[in-house]
């Protein structure tokens, strides 16, 4: 009789830290390919002299979304890919085509080009929803999973190059996807339940009064477990807990579609905040780098007053826009891996969410009102400002993806759900930049350029109410709460074992369920 098992290495109560701090590095491909053209997509569009010059915010988010338009039409097949060939080729995949497409936009002389490096770079890349997928097999304790969400979104924020003036950033970029690759290739663990390696079980693995003299036939020919653990088939047994209650009731559901109600109310929040999130991420170096045109009469300083009145950006320099935006991945890294935690364990996942959906319009209210701050307190402005939009942005996006894990009805699946959740998020990223690039246009040509940062409050004002569809898990919910009691009754019946007489111990054991 040959009898294999999964290998496992990991303890699945433990904490895989060394394993999601690899993911991180490479979740780094996506985050770099999207978003590193951010601060210099505008000037590198004036710099192609494309249309007129005021027009370049719009141009702009065309660049930018070429990558996320591609991404979106490939999402949903990468993550159904993951389902059948495992989720660590697909990941480093996506991780070769983005470097490949990097080096080629460093390399564009014309948009064309540019565009096409682009596309390239987000038909290839399946990494969000594969590592959404591969966070959520790796997390089998809910209590775990605050501290895993936290640790991964947050991993972003000579004459050559006097032809080529945008191939220094794209050339370390890519550098640093190659060695994400390497990382991801070498130390990376498959984590599908189903392309996990076996290992033969000992000889003598079954030597003892129940092992049978003739071999079974049909299933109980080779089981690929012991059957006569104590553990299989428990449904209370140990405390490994909620990941197991997770996969057991899940797998009490019919699987049915993915597109039922509860997954789809999730993915359309997701899909909501993606947007406005996008919107501030495109808009952010436009409104920093774009000129300010001081109001010098009187009919312009009483204008100055009006939330309407918005002539232009800032006027920051390129240089002191890099800076602002590395400070930005600081507070970003602060709120990721302190505030989160905290505050998703002691306010909890679904009701955090509900909370940090309904005020986030704010960050898109107080942008347009650092036109009116003083030169010398413009940068504590600023700041203050990426503070709250850091507070709602980093902390709404892991409570998405907890949400998301929650809904899936099954782990078979759950590489499909992740994959449409990505495409989904990848389409509203697609239309975010030359939506908000051209408000932003037709609000400067109207002195209100407040205008694109309006559109993205009312945006995140639908999402403030749209999140109200999204609905708990109250099995997950029950499943937690009887684990708890099951503990304090065990805990009361270990401590007041010496003081309870042996038929009251017995009449208790009776009663308990």
């Amino acid at each position: 009789m040959t009898l294999t098992r999964l290998r496992s290495p990991r303890n699945p109560d433990e904490f895989p830290t060394v394993q999601l701090f690899i993911l991180a590095i490479v979740r780094l491909a996506e985050p770099i390919a999207l978003t590193s053209i951010f601060p210099y997509a505008w000037a590198f569009i004036k710099r192609l002299k494309i249309g007129e010059e005021d027009d370049a915010s719009f141009y702009a988010g065309l660049l930018v979304s070429a990558f996320a338009l591609a991404e979106a039409l490939t999402g949903m097949y990468w993550g159904g890919l993951s389902d059948r060939v495992g989720r660590k080729p697909v990941l480093l995949l996506g991780c070769v085509g983005t470097m490949f497409s990097m080096v080629m936009v460093g390399f564009a002389s014309n948009i064309w080009m540019a565009l096409l490096g682009r596309a390239i770079g987000g038909l290839l890349n399946g990494n969000i929803g594969v590592i959404q997928t591969m966070v959520g097999e790796l997390v089998t304790k809910p209590e775990h999973e605050p501290k895993a969400y936290s640790i991964m979104p947050f991993v972003w924020s000579g004459s050559l190059f006097e032809r080529f003036p945008y191939l220094l950033p794209n050339l370390i970029c890519a550098g640093m996807l190659l060695v994400s690759i390497l990382l991801g290739y070498f130390l990376l663990e498959e984590t599908h339940p189903d392309m996990q390696p076996r290992v033969l079980l000992p000889d003598d693995t079954f030597l003892s009064e129940n092992t049978p003299l003739i071999e079974t036939s049909d299933a109980m020919k080779r089981p690929a477990v012991d059957l006569r653990d104590e553990n299989y088939g428990t449904m209370r047994g140990r405390d490994t807990g909620s990941a197991k209650a997770w996969d057991k009731n899940s797998e009490k559901r019919p699987v049915g579609s993915i597109f039922c109600k509860r997954i789809m109310a999730v993915i359309l929040s997701l899909s909501i905040f993606t947007y406005h999130s996008m919107t501030f991420d495109h808009l952010l170096p436009i409104f920093f780098e774009d000129d300010r045109a001081p109001a010098n009469s009187v009919l312009g300083a009483i204008d100055h007053l009006s939330p309407f009145y918005s002539p232009g950006g800032l006027g920051l320099s390129l240089q002191a826009v890099g800076m602002i935006m590395a400070v930005q991945g600081v507070i970003a890294l602060f709120m990721q891996a302190v505030v989160f935690p905290v505050m998703a364990e002691r306010v909890g996942v679904y009701r955090l969410f509900i909370l940090i959906t309904v005020f986030h319009p704010i960050t898109y209210i107080i942008m347009p009102s650092l036109l009116q701050v003083p030169d010398s307190l413009l940068y504590p402005a600023i700041y203050f400002c990426l503070a709250v939009r850091n507070f709602f942005s980093i902390l709404l996006y892991p409570l998405l993806l907890i949400l998301i894990k929650e809904a899936t009805p099954s782990s078979t699946v759950l590489g499909k759900v992740n994959g449409l959740a990505a495409s989904a998020g990848a389409a509203c990223r697609m239309i975010a930049p030359p939506i908000a690039g051209y408000l932003y246009a037709m609000g400067k040509r109207m002195d209100c350029t407040a205008l694109a940062w309006y559109g993205s409050t009312l945006v995140a004002i639908i999402g403030a109410i749209q999140c109200f569809s999204v609905t708990r898990d109250r099995s997950r919910e029950q499943l937690s709460s009887e684990d708890g009691l099951r503990k304090q009754t065990a805990t009361a019946i270990t401590t007041t074992t010496e003081e309870v007489p042996i038929s009251d111990r017995v009449q208790g054991c009776l009663e308990f369920p």
